[in-house]
């Protein structure tokens, strides 16, 4: 009889009766101990310890800021009866019983999230997800991740892109031409080309390496005619810039450098891109680097090119990733019709 109550998750020494039998705690999950890696540490704060552990494991600085803001969030979300408390001081003993998945707090966490977006939603559990591992827990089988359709990628129109080359050829700041032509070139990240180095280009052989991309991936990016003449046009500025004020440290080999000499930032793109925006007629909220990247993959993609090719070109992880743009919007595939009318009545 015992071995049958331990077999269904019944407590063996429980008492016996139909009120109250407790479950075993192997079978629950709770009074799990630290892993042993932890047992050692387990009195140092555990969100520095955590944070150095994504960091070893290349996670990007968005990545671990909105895994950190989720475990915060996390933490502080209180049980009934429950004060306040520093969590950021916490110890890893204290965490790891604060995260036990059957005290309550995931339920209430989980609860207070389910007015969000099914992304939103999905990203803050992937964060406890990593978390709950790190301290040995794990999140349960009941907490539902939803499925929540995935938006097609945004593109500019055929003319909207010649406006915005046009407003970019026509700046004021040296840099929008060659940064735009880059985008839209070889539909690198914004993230991509703020840390691009001199040493990693190969003008000759019109290529680039990318090292430690998203995932951490290196990856080559190949250059058209026009962005090898884009950017040794800037080239000639960068030297003129470097001669009034030197960049230092790690600027020094920046491709891109501001006017103060030092290498621009993902906000520094954005709001040059506004800018181009405004002259170019389009609405701020379409012209992002992303929006560009965009063009980059479903341009490729009405040439014929083979998804496996797009996948590597863009640096995707996961071939569903790339999978999206076979789902192109009307006004794509009404360009695409119109070109292949036309060149069959050249015929």
């Amino acid at each position: 009889m015992d071995n049958e109550r331990q077999r269904s998750g019944w407590s063996a020494d429980g008492p016996r009766g139909r009120l109250a039998t407790p479950f075993d705690s192997n079978f629950t999950g709770a009074g799990q101990v630290l892993p042993s890696r932890l047992v050692r540490i387990q009195h140092l704060p555990w969100l520095s310890l955590w944070e150095a552990q994504l960091r070893a494991e290349k996670k990007s600085d968005h990545t671990i800021r909105a895994y950190l803001s989720s475990a915060r969030r996390f933490g502080t979300t209180l049980l009934p009866g429950e004060e306040e408390v520093d969590i950021e001081e916490m110890p890893i003993s204290e965490m790891h019983d604060r995260c036990d998945p059957n005290n309550g707090r995931l339920d209430l966490f989980v609860q207070s999230i389910s007015n969000l977006r099914p992304s939103t939603i999905n990203a803050r559990i992937a964060a406890l997800g990593h978390l709950f591992k790190y301290l040995g827990h794990r999140i349960p089988d009941w907490v539902q991740r939803p499925s929540g359709t995935r938006p097609l990628p945004r593109t500019l129109t055929r003319d909207e892109i010649n406006r915005v080359r046009n407003s970019a050829s026509n700046s004021e700041n040296p840099l929008s031409e060659p940064i735009i032509t880059l985008l839209l070139d070889t539909g690198m990240r914004v993230s991509e080309v703020c840390a691009l180095d001199m040493n990693n280009l190969d003008l000759q052989d019109k290529s680039a390496r990318i090292y430690g991309g998203k995932g951490n991936k290196d990856r080559l990016v190949l250059f058209t005619e026009r962005t090898v003449d884009s950017m040794e046009a800037w080239f000639g500025s960068r030297r003129m810039q470097i001669e009034t004020k030197a960049p230092k440290g790690d600027d020094s080999d920046a491709v891109f450098i501001s006017s103060r000499s030092s290498r621009i930032g993902p906000r520094y793109i954005q709001k040059m891109m506004d800018m181009i925006a405004d002259s170019a007629d389009i609405p701020r909220s379409r012209l992002t680097p992303h929006t560009l990247r965009h063009n980059f993959a479903t341009g490729l993609l009405e040439r014929g090119v083979d998804l496996v090719s797009i996948q590597r070109l863009l640096g995707h992880s996961n071939i569903q990733t790339t999978r999206i743009y076979l789902d192109i919007s009307d006004q794509t595939l009404r360009e695409i019709y119109h070109r292949a009318q036309s060149a069959a009545m050249e015929e």
